[in-house]
């Protein structure tokens, strides 16, 4: 694994840097945790420690959930059946990591040892020949989810995903910026930017051919792919610019990508899929995220680009919010222009079609990022196509619009009026967190709030950190967004065939211990369990009793999986094991057949998290 050895204690703080993200450095597993109810304030103290730990159990290898998983990988959730979500996703993971890289520049320096290893999983996986190609075309680059292994994984699924590389380069380039401004340029050229040019190649090469959007249902023109793609080029144009690298598909392809992004408006809202829209109105949170993702805090509220203050996302925020008021009975009896609970789209049935955490999120973060927009330029201005949205928080306000400076009581009254509509959505959240232990699963139920589908879910997490990092004034890097808002008269679907180039594996810090990962296929019938013993004390010692059980979790007819992680063992350490089962009394022990034991050596080397794959009963047959 690739392993960057970079100013450990040298850790410069943003100018921005805000003693909320110093209250998050704690880690403790949140099990058992109790948030606090209450004020918003107090829920807001008690979840945020939560929810960066719940963040931090879902990343290999040594999260709680997901013990044995590689190094740097990031699962969705430990959820394993209805649904299973125990895979890597690229998207998901960058903005996981775009969150983590912002939270390690505010303050929380403990973070970078986790930052490294998404460094090195990256550098892999974009070398991982899948079934949506691979990367000698970077075709491979769009393929959506990986094995918590790395490895491929190649059932039937939406795919390509082209937003993947461009969240992944914005991540990275992120880091990138600190780095250069902390001495680390020649970390950034070496082991860095390979990673970010065959992403923005991608980009340069893809960005006009129709794909699956985030939900990975519709294939076709995804405003949020469009949007984050625009700011992957501009970004990565200037990282280029600074290292004094080449990045030929991000000048030429980013005016046009900004200029298709026009495409989606319709004159009141954002239609956020376009060439294939399977029967829906358009209104999507697609939309809402793609604003808060290319949130720049140092840019006007410009149309463009759709910057959470600019007109057009503001009044996109109000058609898109609105349409899940009469959808839902949790939102039963709540006023208009007061806060809700927010889904996906309103056509959605997936699990029951419910409001999801991330989303309602989504909805407050937006409305955050707006105000801190506002306040920053010192102004408000209401145009005909805000109006709808400022009035519906403040009905006085004019019909005829206009600008008011920060000293007016309109001013005072509306962005107040903002704030209170913006935390009303955190109160849904809190309102339908459960108090014992905090946890945020994907969605709460239309019915009655109850959490509903993958437990634990890490982009939830993540969400709810953005969001009360926003309403606290905690804010990321400017990319650039206002220096790049004007598109072309004309747009060109042209495209830049991309150069791939592997990126450098380069180890420089052995492993001191290796989590090891033992998959064995062995068909069982109800009640009986799969064990591994061994002469070491984490196996065991040979005591039927004390060996390692593994977890049926993945089985499936066809691949009788049995797997299990044992606790990390000393790099080089050399044992014999065997696998046994129990009957279903629980009692009786069967050891499978061959006259040897097996034998194991842990890896010495990068590797962190190694996997022995075996049939039961052979010795001679691996799987």
């Amino acid at each position: 694994m690739l392993y960057i050895s970079l100013l450990f204690g040298l850790i410069a703080v943003a100018s921005h840097c805000s003693p909320f993200f110093f209250a998050l450095s704690s880690r403790w597993p949140h099990i058992g945790q109790r948030v606090v109810v209450g004020s918003l304030d107090n829920f807001i103290a008690s979840e945020a420690p939560i929810a960066l730990q719940g963040v931090l159990d879902n990343l290999g290898p040594v999260g709680i959930n997901v013990m044995g998983v590689e190094a740097g990988l990031v699962v969705a959730s430990p959820s394993k059946a209805d649904p299973d979500y125990f895979y890597t996703w690229i998207r998901d993971s960058a903005l996981t990591f775009k969150m983590l890289v912002d939270t390690f520049i505010a303050g929380d320096t403990s973070l970078q040892p986790e930052i490294h290893d998404y460094i090195s999983a990256q550098a892999i996986l974009q070398t991982v020949a899948n079934p949506s190609g691979d990367l000698t075309d970077g075709s491979g680059l769009g393929e959506p989810k990986f094995e918590a292994d790395g490895t491929a994984f190649t059932e039937p699924w939406g795919r390509p995903q082209r937003d993947g590389p461009a969240v992944r380069a914005t991540a990275l380039i992120a880091y990138s910026r600190w780095l250069m401004a902390n001495g680390g340029q020649s970390n950034v050229t070496s082991a860095i930017w390979p990673i970010i040019s065959n992403d923005l190649s991608y980009v340069g090469q893809y960005w006009n051919r129709t794909g699956f959007d985030l939900w990975e249902e519709v294939d076709g023109s995804s405003f949020f792919t469009t949007a984050v793609q625009h700011r992957a080029l501009v970004e990565g144009q200037a990282l280029a610019d600074r290292i004094g690298k080449p990045c030929p598909a991000c000048e030429s392809q980013a005016p046009q990508v900004l200029c298709f992004l026009q495409s989606f408006w319709n004159g009141k809202f954002v239609v956020s899929n376009i060439n294939n829209q399977r029967g829906r109105n358009g209104r999507d949170a697609n939309s809402i995220l793609a604003s808060i993702h290319t949130f720049d805090p140092d840019a006007a509220c410009d149309d463009s680009t759709f910057q959470p203050c600019s007109s057009r996302a503001l009044a996109n925020h109000k058609e898109v919010t609105d349409s899940f008021r009469s959808l839902y009975a949790v939102n039963s009896g709540v006023p208009a222009g007061a806060a809700i609970a927010v889904g996906r789209y309103t056509e959605d049935v997936y699990m029951g079609g419910n409001p999801w955490y991330l989303t309602t999120l989504a909805a407050a973060e937006q409305l955050y990022a707006a105000l801190y927009q506002i306040n920053r330029q010192g102004k408000l201005v209401i145009d005909g196509t805000s109006l709808p949205f400022f009035q519906a928080l403040d009905p006085t306000v004019s019909s005829s619009g206009g600008t008011y400076p920060s000293s007016s009581p309109v001013y005072t009254a509306v962005t107040a009026a903002m704030k209170t509509y913006a935390d009303g959505y955190l109160r849904v959240v809190q309102k339908y967190t459960p108090p014992a232990g905090g946890s945020l699963s994907e969605q709460y139920s239309r019915a009655d709030g109850s959490p509903r589908s993958a437990t634990d879910l890490t982009w939830s997490y993540a969400a709810f950190l953005t969001a009360t990092a926003r309403r606290a004034s905690v804010v990321p890097a400017s990319w650039g967004a206002s220096a790049t808002n004007v598109p072309p008269a004309v747009c060109a679907g042209t495209s830049v065939p991309g150069t791939y180039v592997p990126p450098p594996v380069d180890c420089r810090a052995n492993a001191s211990v290796v989590t090891v990962t033992f998959n064995v296929r062995e068909p069982t019938v109800y009640g009986e369990t799969v064990y591994v013993a061994g002469e070491i004390e984490e196996l065991g010692e040979w005591d039927t009793g004390k060996g390692l059980r593994l977890n049926a979790g993945r089985y499936r007819v066809g691949d009788p999986l049995w797997s299990g992680t044992a606790r990390p063992l000393p790099a080089g350490e050399a044992f014999e094991y065997k696998y046994y089962k129990t009957g279903t009394d629980g009692v009786t022990v069967t050891w499978e057949g061959g006259d040897k034991n097996r034998a194991f050596t842990v890896p010495e080397g990068c590797q962190r998290n190694v996997v022995q794959s075996d049939v039961f009963g052979n010795h001679e047959e691996g799987y």
